[in-house]
């Protein structure tokens, strides 16, 4: 039984948000999480995680600005700060209490930044391969191209075959999903977010947080490597680091189980 609910929007932090929510039964009764994408993940494409985080939590899904159905165009702003205000305000203006807030990648820059600048009725914090690249660090290992090329095809109208130039790893239903979506990512904001990858030190974020965090890294994604995982608990010495070593940095498409795995039991139960 799926345990989608809804989509929705919301007015927070002066924009539309708009959100998928999962939890079935669970919903009145879980503890809420609140789940925000990748720089170029629309909520939906995240639905097959959400379905299983339903089981256990009242779950949301974000479009972060700029991606989906939420707001988009030239006259927002789309830097960290903002992004991560956006996830707070998203919280309050639902009235969601005792929350466990996840990113990935991007989604998770966003969410250590939006923790370290306080949300009220934060509970646990879970990072999914952040990009630990900045000022004076390695890059991304993407490139930017790879997602303003797929952007465009998308924009012009693309089939699973030249999705698949792209993605080639992934099912058939996932390149669907992401040629049907795709096209809804607005260049600018993916543009200021890979950037900003590289000229924000979210580091320096690390040592203001104060709930119970867990680190999630891809064991084939070089995004995180050892002596990053090693600076990250030097800033954060609480901090619970376990690796989903069979998959890339899209650790949920490449070891669906692996990802869920690699909460242990963070989150109060298996998942």
């Amino acid at each position: 039984m799926s345990t989608y609910l809804y989509g929705a929007n919301v007015h927070a932090n002066g924009i539309r948000q708009h959100y998928l929510r999962f939890g079935g039964e669970r919903a009145a009764t879980g503890q809420p999480l609140v789940l925000i994408p990748g720089i170029t993940s629309p909520a939906i494409t995240w639905a097959f995680v959400a379905e299983r985080l339903g089981e256990n939590f009242d779950t949301y899904v974000l479009d972060v600005r700029g991606r989906g159905l939420s707001s988009t165009g030239p006259e927002l702003a789309y830097d960290t700060d903002t992004c991560a205000a956006d996830a707070t305000a998203f919280i309050a203006a639902l009235g969601l209490e005792n929350v466990i807030l996840a990113g990935h990648s991007m989604g998770a820059r966003f969410a250590i930044r939006a923790a370290s600048r306080g949300v009220p009725t934060l509970d646990k914090l879970v990072l999914i391969d952040p990009p630990v690249s900045g000022p004076g660090r390695r890059e991304y290992p993407s490139k930017l191209p790879w997602y303003v090329d797929s952007i465009r095809d998308c924009i012009k109208g693309c089939d699973l075959e030249t999705m698949r130039q792209y993605c080639p790893t992934w099912s058939d239903d996932q390149l669907a999903l992401r040629a049907e979506w795709l096209h809804t990512c607005f260049e600018p904001a993916i543009v200021q977010a890979f950037e900003e990858f590289h000229t924000v030190d979210i580091h320096q974020d690390l040592s203001a947080i104060t709930v119970p965090t867990l680190l999630i890294c891809a064991g084939r994604g070089g995004v995180i490597q050892p002596p990053d995982q090693q600076e990250i608990r030097q800033r954060l010495p609480a901090i619970r680091i376990t690796t989903a070593q069979d998959a890339g940095h899209m650790i949920p498409w490449d070891d669906f189980e692996g990802f869920f795995a690699a909460f242990e039991d963070f989150l109060g139960r298996r998942l």
